[in-house]
């Protein structure tokens, strides 16, 4: 097979890049492993989806359809139920299904794969191996599409959206959520989802505490929570046990990026994808967008993404070339950033992650500066910097002025 673009990866921003990709006038196949296109939104059955990008609240299936419906109007390849086994350097890619295995050369490549959850084995936490320890993203599968009740009574690490989202899903359910547990000492979700999920059922949130220990024969009977000090180390004399059947994980995300070693440069900090601002990696001919980037809060902004990074992968299929770019900077109390070079043109749309909570901030890129009045971590700052306030430049350096 032959195609101008060939995008890895049919959630959000794997199918606004194919639909960019298409209206660039790019022959374009869009392959996925699950059987239908839509990724992670197929089982977020939850509102809050499209404020941003529709103007209105959705639910992740209803945003997932209105661009399946759109990528029936363009000539695009959508191939489903279909995994792709490797990329190589001179542009071609294995992808295998059921219908057999298939070579595909390709001029350009958009990667979307979006990121996995970090699983039970990487907390180090001590105790036996029962059953009913789930991540949050499996938790959320088997109650949303396989119909399947998890537990009775239940525990969950992590403050992240997912995390909360499934603390109301499980009590919705009927199933008790005894507490979420969140080993910093603010949320890591969105502020909305700590009141939407947590405060409006009632559900504690015990923060600087972590999980010390899980107890149970077959299935899950104790789990055993701890505070911890400054440095996240358990504080003896603190524990205290909750006597649950359940413990969700929402521990995190990680870039699945396993496709690309060799290819591309990884980000060292989102162990991510590194790209510019138009979604090109250190390969030219390999761009990138979504979750595999870096972990973003909305499916609005992974959207955006995909769309710049079909565009310009669908010029370069053309025979459009690029510059390298200037390297974009972390300065003063900037966990996050995305993207990591500056490609001029455009105006430049940044991500940033704050390290640590500030009352009163100052955003400085170049010569731009903008003041926030609290910045938290857990609240991705999307802004967009006028290419004239970063012209000339030799490098970026984003940083967060503590008042």
């Amino acid at each position: 097979m032959k195609t101008d673009v060939l995008v890895i990866g049919a959630g959000a921003a794997g199918m606004a890049a194919a639909l960019s990709a298409a209206k660039n006038g790019a022959r374009v196949i869009l392959t996925d492993r699950d059987e239908r296109a839509g990724g992670i939104l197929n089982q977020c059955i939850h509102n809050g989806f499209g404020l941003h990008y529709f103007k209105e609240e959705l639910t992740g299936p209803e945003y997932a359809e209105r661009f399946s419906t759109l990528l029936e109007n363009y000539q695009i390849t959508l191939l489903t139920d279909c995994h792709v086994h490797n990329v190589k350097p001179d542009r071609k890619a294995v992808l295998v299904s059921p219908k057999g295995v298939f070579e595909v050369e390709t001029k350009s490549i958009v990667y979307t794969a979006g990121a996995r959850e970090r699983p039970f084995g990487t907390l180090m936490i001590p105790g036996d191996r029962p059953s009913g320890i789930f991540t949050a993203g499996v938790a959320q599968k088997y109650m949303n599409i396989e119909n399947r009740i998890i537990g009775k009574r239940a525990l969950i690490l992590g403050s992240g959206d997912i995390g909360m989202i499934m603390a109301r899903r499980l009590t919705l359910e009927g199933v008790e959520v005894v507490a979420v547990i969140e080993r910093l000492p603010y949320s890591g979700g969105l502020l909305r989802n700590v009141i939407q999920c947590l405060e409006d059922y009632n559900i504690p949130l015990y923060l600087s505490s972590t999980v010390v220990e899980v107890r149970g024969k077959e299935r899950l009977e104790e789990v055993v929570v701890a505070q911890v000090d400054n440095n996240y180390r358990p504080i003896p004399g603190t524990e205290r046990i909750f006597k649950v059947d359940t413990l969700v994980l929402s521990v995190g995300l990680i870039p699945q990026v396993e496709l690309l070693w060799g290819l591309v440069q990884l980000d060292p900090i989102s162990k991510g994808v590194s790209c510019s601002n138009i979604g090109q990696s250190s390969s030219e001919w390999i761009f990138s967008a979504g979750n595999c980037t870096v972990v973003y809060d909305l499916v609005d902004y992974v959207t955006m993404e995909g769309e710049k990074a079909g565009k310009y992968a669908a010029h370069y299929a053309k025979g459009e070339r690029f510059e390298t770019g200037v390297p974009i900077e972390i300065g003063e109390n900037v966990g996050v950033i995305f993207p990591r070079r500056y490609v001029s043109g455009e105006d430049l749309v940044l991500y940033i992650r704050s390290k640590k909570p500030i009352e009163g901030a100052t955003l400085v890129v170049g010569n731009f500066e903008r003041r926030f009045e609290d910045v938290m971590p857990s609240e991705m700052i999307r802004i967009k910097i006028p290419s004239q306030k970063i012209m000339g430049f030799e490098r970026i350096v984003v940083s967060l002025k503590e008042e």
